[in-house]
């Protein structure tokens, strides 16, 4: 019983969670890496043009808190009144000019 790549997700999750995650631009960066099938330093670069900073910032929490609450693009931890879940998502998907399959279906 075939699943396809037994690996493919736990890489994406794995490189993601490596840059931080949604502490840093993990989470932009993988979502780059499998909607436009970029490879990491193209997706890295295309992430750090969108949000207007250097290559270095991208895994660095100190920057990326302030700016993720700025772009209201969802936070580890509950800011009242920011963004959050599928809000959050609409925002990423249009800070980075892709589609997300779930907000095509609201």
């Amino acid at each position: 019983m075939g699943t396809g790549d037994p690996y493919g997700m736990s890489i994406s999750h794995a490189l993601a969670s490596g840059m931080g995650g949604i502490r840093t631009t993990g989470d932009l960066v993988a979502r780059m890496q499998l909607r436009k099938k970029m490879r990491l330093p193209q997706a890295k670069q295309y992430v750090a043009d969108k949000l207007g900073i250097g290559l270095d910032d991208l895994a660095d929490s100190t920057v990326m808190r302030p700016l993720r609450e700025e772009l209201d693009i969802g936070v580890i931890t509950a800011v009242p009144g920011a963004r959050k879940g599928i809000e959050a998502k609409r925002n990423i998907a249009e800070l980075l000019d892709i589609e997300v399959p779930c907000l095509k279906r609201l």
